[in-house]
């Protein structure tokens, strides 16, 4: 079942300048968020599809010194970008990140569009990625959903989202709600890095959390 229960403006301004805080200290450092490179940054997000971040880091780098634009990755052949990305698993996401390049060069002069719905069009991109390539290549405010983000807001806020969370219409409804008026880039970065390191899948670490003052999953598990 879907639960979305309304959220106190705030409980959301608690939530926002804790986490900010946290963010400023323990944000981690890859090298795509070094960048405003609108390439660098679609790469980046391919191959982080079902992928940790720290597994990506060194392919990455090697990578794009290898196929540093649109175009050098468009005239590449499949199976070298294949061998490449083999070490991530998911052969799928060279095939699409290829055929995306090639659509790139074709229809949009090696350009990276700069609106979700022109992003949507490119093989093995979804809402997520087109919306991470809007906030962080181009500045825009567009809240994501993964798993890590809608773990937060599920325990945090008390919501029950669907069984897969970035097709959930509530969760993502309470993204927007929650993200900050301006710098969202950066929001989700900290939502990511919260998730991966404190608010864990398994085993979260409570004892350390700045949330646990007012989290509901907290209270829940000490009654």
């Amino acid at each position: 079942m879907i639960v979305y229960r309304t959220i106190s403006k705030g409980k959301i301004k608690w939530f926002r300048c804790e986490l900010l805080v946290w963010g400023k200290q323990h944000r981690r450092k890859f090298p795509w968020r070094n960048t405003s490179y609108a390439y660098a940054i679609l790469a980046a997000e391919f191959m982080l599809q079902k992928t940790n971040a720290p597994l990506v880091a060194p392919l990455y780098e090697e990578f794009m010194e290898k196929y540093p634009t649109v175009e050098a990755l468009a005239e590449t052949q499949f199976l070298e970008i294949k061998n490449i990305l083999q070490p991530l698993g998911l052969s799928f996401r060279a095939e699409r990140l290829h055929k995306s390049a090639q659509l790139l060069v074709k229809e949009y002069q090696g350009k990276i569009p700069n609106t979700q719905a022109e992003l949507l069009k490119l093989p093995g991109v979804g809402k997520y990625t087109a919306r991470s390539i809007c906030a962080n290549a181009y500045g825009q405010n567009k809240a994501v959903i993964d798993t890590n983000v809608a773990r937060i807001f599920e325990r945090f806020f008390g919501f029950e989202g669907g069984r897969v969370k970035s097709r959930c219409p509530l969760l993502w409804q309470a993204a927007e709600e929650i993200a900050p008026p301006r710098d969202v880039g950066i929001w989700n970065l900290t939502l990511f890095d919260f998730g991966a390191e404190v608010c864990t899948a398994k085993n979260p670490h409570c004892d350390r959390c700045l949330l646990r003052e007012r989290c509901g999953y907290l209270k829940q598990q000490v009654k």
